[in-house]
């Protein structure tokens, strides 16, 4: 399984316009094969920052995502409301029998 947290830092006041903006790409990548989850984290200590927390199946099913149309409109889209480029962490998740 590959985990993805991608930390977003958000313009001053634009948190919930973001966040409503980020609805579309939430419903379509949940509908994606390889998509355990995906989800946008508020962090509720700080007007500028919230995390796309991701997991998927592997890294193909990652590869895809980022291909898509909707990954490119919310690219696009959402650009007008970020400070900079997204700061973007995998992991490599293996099963360890605990």
């Amino acid at each position: 399984m590959v985990i993805v947290i991608a930390r977003l830092k958000v313009r001053t006041g634009k948190k919930g316009e973001l966040f409503k903006l980020a609805q579309h790409i939430l419903a379509e990548t949940r509908q994606e094969e390889g998509c355990i989850s995906y989800e946008l984290m508020d962090d509720p200590y700080s007007e500028e920052n919230c995390a796309f927390v991701e997991r998927w199946t592997d890294r193909a099913a990652l590869t895809r995502h980022m291909q898509t149309p909707h990954f490119s409109d919310w690219r696009q889209k959402s650009a007008d409301y970020l400070t900079g480029p997204s700061d973007v962490s995998l992991y490599q998740a293996e099963p360890t029998g605990l």
